[in-house]
């Protein structure tokens, strides 16, 4: 009998606090007017003192979990997708979901690709289970990404915002799932989108907290120029390895960083507006959790349904890509 791979169920996490840009004018010389126009952002959701990544991805995971089903005893494999770990080095914050979450004896590992991550990790955890490996894997995209801004500088601290989104992953032996995918990477770009000190190259010190150098750094206009190239080509050969066209795709759920990339990316590929999952106007870019909180949202509203294509798509620090095709088996 065929093992092919299903969500079984997902879940997410968006912190109370929201931050418009309204109030970013108070803190910052910008303006809603700026802020909109050049990313389609409004408001953006920030974490309290009391959270962090590891406890906004363990409310997304348990959320999933009880959608599908399932207990903590029945994971067998947590896969993390983040770049706002607790911790910078260790322990991975998938142990320490893994232990709020009171999973016995499961596999846990943290997977840093960026904002691509959360598709990299769909892409590994299915791997694990099309391979009858694993028949349960939590997957989870989780970010405290205002952690890592330095609200100072205009050109990050209006674009990103925190949230998590989870989904199980379950074998079942209905076709469909994962049908096809692509993971890139290109390190030439790597500075651009860069946390510069707090690492082994350059170790944090008085001098690099005091040059603001533990903060997210970034070449907005060369990542725009990535971004717009590479989200079409990476879906296209998707689309590809599966024999299928674009006009098939019933919803694309891109990386909801900028509007400017997602209506560039749509327009190259041809596909129609109506089909093009968008909600960057409401959280600004959450990185690795953009995706799975956009297919949450998604699925709740009743854009996605049993016998659905959904296109997944992204791209992230590294500077990385990743794209997924999957067919909903509902």
């Amino acid at each position: 009998m065929s093992r092919f791979v299903r969500i079984a169920g997902w879940g997410k996490c968006l912190p109370s606090q929201i931050l418009s840009n309204y109030d970013l004018e108070k803190m910052v010389e910008t303006s809603d007017e700026w802020i909109r126009t050049r990313s389609g952002i409004s408001e953006r959701r920030i974490v309290s003192e009391e959270e962090s990544t590891s406890t906004i991805a363990t409310a997304a995971a348990q959320e999933a979990m009880e959608r599908a089903g399932i207990l903590p005893s029945d994971l067998d494999l947590i896969v993390l997708a983040t770049l706002s770990p607790d911790y910078p080095c260790l322990p991975a914050t998938a142990s320490l979901v893994q232990h709020a979450l009171g999973a016995p004896n499961c596999g846990a590992f943290d997977l840093v690709a960026g904002c691509s991550g959360f598709v990299y990790g769909l892409v590994t955890g299915s791997q694990f289970v099309q391979s009858g490996a694993c028949r349960n894997v939590l997957v989870i995209g989780a970010e405290a990404m205002s952690r890592l801004l330095d609200w100072k500088d205009r050109a990050t601290c209006v674009l990103f915002g925190d949230a998590a989104g989870a989904v199980v992953l379950s074998a079942t032996d209905q076709e469909g799932g994962l049908l096809s995918f692509v993971l890139g990477s290109d390190g030439g770009g790597a500075q651009h989108l860069v946390i510069p000190a707090g690492g082994s190259r350059t170790p944090a010190t008085h001098e690099t907290v005091e040059h603001g150098l533990h903060y997210l750094k970034m070449n907005g206009r060369e990542v725009f120029k990535f971004a717009s190239r590479i989200l079409p080509r990476a879906l296209n050969e998707t689309l590809e390895k599966a024999g299928v066209k674009a006009e098939e795709v019933d919803l694309l759920i891109p990386h909801q960083a900028n509007i400017r990339i997602i209506n560039s990316a749509r327009e190259s590929l041809e596909i129609p507006e109506e089909a093009v999952y968008v909600n960057v106007d409401r959280y600004g870019n959450t990185s690795a959790a953009s995706i799975p909180v956009a297919l949450c949202e998604a699925i709740d509203e009743g854009k996605i349904r049993p016998g659905s294509l959904l296109a997944m798509v992204a791209f992230g620090a590294g500077l990385t890509w990743g794209s997924a095709l999957w067919r909903w088996q509902g």
